[in-house]
């Protein structure tokens, strides 16, 4: 019986562990940060296998474990190393209110419920709505700047660049391939990039980001895939924003504002 257990638990978790390692990437701004709180949460459950309840849904149960401990190191800001754009979004980030990033990254990114945002954050529902909507305000208030599309598929690219101009960004332009990506950004640099990962002539998204990353210098990147397990892995260098297709308004709302705020990416080896 006790392997059986084992046996849930482990399949559980490895469901569910890319979308931790998403979600703690993106609230730390870093693949490698976000990855050794990822590594802490397990850590903490083998070691006590009470923390992982069963009375809730498996995601809930492991993101309460990784909120846990989160809360308990005082969800630390280290400039340690940091770039000069990432230190001064670092300094921005203690003036948030306590809460309302994490909450609006569950909500949107990982498309908890409000309850589901309450059992993972352990506060009350009303708390969880007030954290939500108080993160949409800050965030979307937080930083603009231009933004460069990646896309091959005309009616998505028409889609990203109408929520993106709404969020009051300019657009530089819209690229389908990765020599049209390399072109567009050498006449405009961009402050932040949302690309797709295969593109029309087959090219690659990834190719192109690091390309644009190695001619222009370091820059938010948001990857917009429909197998994001594939980029979570945990496995060499992988972005730290990604996107699931299909992709909600909300979600792309909520990336752009997070990665523009971080101002900071990871290269990938593509």
């Amino acid at each position: 019986m006790k392997s059986e257990a084992s046996d849930t638990l482990t399949d559980e978790i490895g469901v569910n562990l890319p979308y931790l390692r998403r979600y703690a990437r993106a609230l730390t701004g870093r693949q490698a940060s976000g990855d050794n709180y990822a590594i802490a949460t397990l850590e903490a459950i083998l070691s006590d296998r009470e923390l992982y309840r069963t009375d809730v849904s498996a995601k809930v149960a492991l993101f309460q474990v990784f909120h846990a401990i989160w809360s308990s190191s005082g969800m630390p800001v280290d400039e340690e190393g940091s770039d000069q754009l990432t230190a001064r979004a670092l300094k921005h980030l203690r003036s948030l209110t306590t809460n309302t990033r994490e909450a609006l990254l569950l909500h949107t990114i990982e498309e908890f419920s409000v309850k589901e945002v309450s059992q993972v954050m352990q506060v009350s529902l009303g708390e969880a709505k007030s954290y939500i909507d108080k993160g949409v305000e800050e965030m979307n208030s937080s930083v603009s700047g231009k933004v460069m599309i990646i896309e091959d598929e005309a009616i998505i690219a028409m889609d990203l660049e109408s929520i993106v101009a709404e969020m009051g960004h300019k657009v530089t332009g819209v690229a389908r391939t990765e020599r049209g990506a390399l072109d567009l950004a050498a006449k405009e640099i961009p402050d932040l990039i949302l690309s797709d990962i295969q593109l029309a002539d087959s090219s690659s998204g990834i190719d192109a980001v690091n390309q644009i990353l190695k001619l222009h210098g370091d820059r938010p990147v948001i990857f917009i895939t429909a197998f994001p397990e594939r980029l979570l892995t945990g496995e060499g260098p992988e972005p730290a924003f990604l996107i699931s297709k299909p992709y909600s308004e909300e979600q792309v709302r909520s990336a752009v504002s997070q990665a523009m705020f971080f101002a900071s990416t990871e290269t990938l080896i593509g």
